[in-house]
């Protein structure tokens, strides 16, 4: 099946296995490998990705189900080689440690920003509920994303 899809805003079009898992898709096709696999049940969130504004467990989805869909990846955050702010805060907060679980951490964070540009500690955690990390206990992404939150709120 030929598939059609924006990959961090490039066009992707492939003859590929509608059944292949987006996860496979993104990594074995178009060597995207920032987007990691951890429990292949989408229970960890190692591979969180964006799909149409939506952080999706990337291991749990087709890739013919996102023909037409818009996909953001954690290689798309990067603009021009300057590091998206979710980034930068990650490293400033000391929120990596092995960095196992951060792209998949970054993107569902990434994801919330675009919905609402100044959550709760509550929405937070929410946004990440689905991501496991083992190494940080979740505090320094937290502050990763509230120091964005206040540098928002503090430049208006």
């Amino acid at each position: 099946m030929i598939i059609k899809l924006m990959v961090n805003d490039k066009m992707v079009e492939r003859d590929v296995d509608p059944t292949k898992r987006l996860l496979d898709f993104l990594r074995e096709d178009l060597n995207l490998t920032g987007t990691k696999e951890g429990c292949s049940e989408g229970e960890c969130g190692a591979c969180t990705v964006i799909v149409n504004d939506k952080a999706v467990a990337s291991c749990c989805v087709l890739v013919g189900q996102v023909n037409g869909d818009n996909i953001l990846t954690i290689e798309g955050l990067e603009k021009n080689g300057e590091l998206d702010i979710i980034q930068k805060a990650f490293i400033e907060k000391g929120a990596i440690q092995c960095g196992f679980c951060t792209p998949g951490m970054i993107m569902s964070c990434k994801a919330l920003l675009m919905k609402n540009p100044k959550p709760t500690v509550d929405e937070i955690k929410r946004s990440i509920e689905g991501n496991l990390c083992r190494c940080t206990g979740y505090t320094k992404i937290i502050e990763a994303v509230q120091q964005i939150v206040e540098e928002r709120c503090n430049n208006e």
